[in-house]
């Protein structure tokens, strides 16, 4: 059984698209887990969480979309997509990373 979260904090815009598109990746790839969702409060948890932006997609503890940064806070994440930078990840690209981290873990 897999642990899977969403991470986001409260006035992010792009969190509540993000946890439909992750449902939608969940559905088709017929997992039925439910998403828990981790709404990050302050810069402290911001930092213990290293917690990358909303909204963040972990699975078992790992990012999806893992990053090198060192500075974690409460704010929007960009993801690189096919129209530039969004607010959440293509579609494709989110379904792909679920099943990898699915099936490596």
């Amino acid at each position: 059984m897999s642990q899977i979260e969403l991470l986001y904090f409260e006035d992010c815009p792009n969190w509540q698209r993000g946890l439909e598109q992750f449902q939608k990746a969940l559905d088709e790839l017929k997992i039925t887990e439910e998403i828990h969702l981790v709404k990050v409060e302050n810069e402290e948890e911001a930092q213990r969480r290293k917690f990358a932006g909303s909204p963040s997609f972990l699975i078992n503890g790992q990012d999806l979309f893992p990053t090198d940064q060192e500075n974690y806070f409460l704010g929007c994440r960009v993801y690189p997509t096919s129209k530039g930078f969004q607010g959440v990840p293509d579609f494709e690209a989110l379904r792909s990373a679920v099943q990898k981290a699915l099936n490596s873990g």
